[in-house]
């Protein structure tokens, strides 16, 4: 014979809602011996590289310095009524040629690139080559000289 269900109130379900959640992900390792408080997400950017910092404010610069020109040509567009398909291609390419031939520029200028190095060696090197060959289900690697 089944059990009697007794109705709860949305309070007391909510609660024992809560309370077999938090039993059901509850995490029993101990705390890690370095220190008693777990990490904690920190404020900002996450770290990254110069390069990948580098990037992302160039692409950030970029996306801020699309608003005016799309902008321009809104309005250019919507003064002109209607628009030969020609001179509208025309229109959509010039800020992307201007922005590479920047990009070119840029790239071109002096201090931009790093120096090229050269670096000579006097001991004997070892010219040995190395033959790998991985197959297999299970991925079996069989290195040769």
């Amino acid at each position: 014979m089944p059990e009697p269900v007794i109705p709860m109130s949305q309070e007391v379900a909510a609660k024992e809602a809560d309370h077999l959640i938090a039993a059901a992900f509850r995490d029993p390792a101990p705390l890690p011996p370095i220190g008693t408080t777990p990490p904690v997400p920190q404020p900002g950017r996450p770290p990254m590289s110069q390069k990948a910092v580098d990037d992302s404010v160039r692409m950030l610069s970029a996306g801020v310095a699309s608003i005016p020109i799309g902008g321009m040509t809104s309005l250019v567009l919507y003064t002109l009524g209607q628009v030969d398909p020609t001179s509208l291609a025309i229109g959509a390419a010039a800020p992307v040629a201007l922005v590479i031939a920047v990009s070119a520029l840029l790239r071109r200028a002096k201090g931009v690139l790093p120096e090229e190095h050269h670096h000579h060696y006097t001991a004997p090197v070892d010219q040995r080559t190395v033959y790998s060959n991985t197959r297999g289900l299970l991925a079996r690697t069989d290195n040769r000289q």
